[in-house]
């Protein structure tokens, strides 16, 4: 399996002639769908067959960010605006079993389409505590502020997506709901201390298993001073892979945000020296994604072993 360390974004409803070229010639790990790629069910079907006619791979990751809520890619094939991770965990409050009709229902309406449309991987659950003073880049698309609920919640999800042959992954980990901003244009810090963090904010991440997980581009000050935890073999080490004992394939978040303060090159080397074992990076911009592809190497031994354990679980 000889794949870039990367997942790119595309830019339009069809690969540009650059793109196929791209994708043939670097073959990235896998490619990333957002509400730009997407005109209705039949040309989405088609372009994931024509990327994977590409990498000559039925089972090529294509993923998405289909949350639900504000953060629906799906909108042009089906209103899916009202159903964030906040209305599923007040209908949980409300009336536990028409909650779990309801959630799976969703889910499995979900899957469908992404299995028809050829798309194996959700960019879901956000496992993020939301806090009320916390800048609302997070709000509705957090479960709860409660951790125990976002735990039991964030399982349910993983499960429901697992009997339909689709993967998730968990973000932002090892959690984003105490941030003050919004990372896409800005650094944030969190100044939490280790218990009250291990306690609230690892929480979801450590009792919720799933095969991928995207990082958040957060300082944990407590932890490291000076790096985001994307950035940070201390946090990456420590925290995600010893506390939480995240097993699976640890994604960056885009290396495109601002929230990053080094160059797109060394934003992406830092985060796989760091222990990333993917760059994600979604923008699609072609001269962002050659410079990349110069630098990110080929996908280690780890990581060719989980891609096939989640290849086995595909089928």
């Amino acid at each position: 399996m000889n794949r870039k360390a990367v997942i790119f974004g595309i830019r339009g409803y069809k690969l540009s002639n650059q793109e196929k070229l791209l994708i043939k010639r670097e073959k990235p790990w896998g490619i990333i769908l957002f509400s730009r790629n997407i005109k209705n069910l039949f040309q989405l079907r088609n372009l994931t067959d024509e990327i994977r006619k590409i990498i000559k791979d039925t089972s090529y990751p294509i993923l998405i960010d289909q949350e639900g809520g504000k953060v629906s890619r799906l909108n042009k094939i089906i209103d899916l605006k009202i159903f964030s991770q906040d209305y599923f965990s007040n209908l949980y409050k409300k009336n536990k079993r028409l909650f779990f009709t309801h959630y799976k229902i969703y889910i499995d309406t979900i899957c469908n389409l992404l299995l028809e449309s050829g798309i194996n991987i959700n960019t879901v659950p956000v496992l993020d505590v939301r806090r009320r003073k916390s800048h609302n880049i997070i709000g509705t698309r957090s479960f709860s502020e409660n951790p125990s609920r976002i735990s039991v919640l964030g399982n349910y999800c993983i499960n429901f997506y697992n009997k339909n042959k689709i993967g998730t992954v968990t973000k932002h980990i090892p959690g984003h709901g105490l941030s003050m901003h919004d990372t896409h244009h800005k650094k944030s810090e969190i100044k939490a201390s280790r218990k009250h963090l291990y306690k609230s904010d690892f929480k979801p991440f450590k009792l919720c298993k799933t095969f991928f997980s995207i990082t958040a581009h957060l300082v944990y000050e407590k932890f490291d001073s000076l790096n985001t935890a994307t950035h940070s073999k201390i946090v990456i080490s420590k925290v995600i892979r010893r506390f939480i004992n995240f097993k699976g394939i640890l994604i960056s978040d885009d290396i495109s945000m601002k929230a990053l303060k080094y160059s797109l090159e060394e934003n992406a080397t830092k985060a796989l020296k760091a222990g990333c074992n993917i760059i994600l990076h979604c923008n699609g911009n072609m001269n962002e994604m050659l410079k990349l592809s110069k630098v990110i190497p080929r996908i280690d031994k780890f990581t060719k072993k989980k891609t096939s354990q989640f290849y086995k679980f595909l089928r």
